[in-house]
């Protein structure tokens, strides 16, 4: 939450985006709890989809966009979490904020250390029922694309969970 004038809490929407294991899901989880903010995962909702009987393209974030836009309108902070591979779909999702009227922070979460990322991926365990994560090969040739635009750029080889919350928090102040 950004704070106003008159001390009204504003909220805004936060978007963590980034490949399959590099930390993503555990930093906005811990920043949606720090900010008592609403927290949207892609992969719960595509997962969801699936076991709903659908084949799942661009749906989960249709699903994901409407569901912020109504918890930004009602008042609450978003931290949504989603690999967010192109510029496609970071457009869409400053649309959301753009149609609120709230502000919009993206980040993309990296991992510099190669070593490091593929540890994670191959030792990663799956926290959503019947979700398949992706093998290491399948993360290396994703379709993911270089941002466009400036955004806050969090490296958990080289920050710590409570580091990483704390540089989004900071991105959220106001800097006048």
């Amino acid at each position: 939450m950004i704070r106003g004038a008159h001390n009204e809490q504003i909220p805004v929407l936060i978007v963590l985006g980034g490949l399959p294991a590099v930390g993503k899901t555990t930093i906005a989880r811990e920043l949606a709890r720090s900010l008592g903010a609403v927290y949207l995962r892609i992969d719960s909702i595509e997962q969801a989809l699936r076991q709903a009987g659908l084949v799942v393209e661009a749906e989960g974030y249709a699903v994901a966009h409407a569901v912020a836009a109504d918890n930004l309108r009602a008042g609450q902070t978003v931290v949504a979490d989603c690999v967010n591979p192109w510029p496609l779909t970071r457009d869409e999702w400053r649309a959301v904020a753009e149609r609120v009227g709230v502000s919009v922070v993206e980040v993309e979460v990296v991992c510099s250390d190669q070593a490091e990322h593929r540890r994670r991926v191959e030792s990663r365990v799956a926290d959503i029922v019947e979700h398949r994560l992706p093998t290491w090969q399948e993360v290396v040739e994703r379709d993911y694309r270089a941002w466009n635009r400036p955004r806050l750029v969090i490296d958990t080889a080289r920050q710590t969970v409570p580091e990483s919350v704390q540089a989004v928090v900071s991105a959220l102040r106001p800097s006048h």
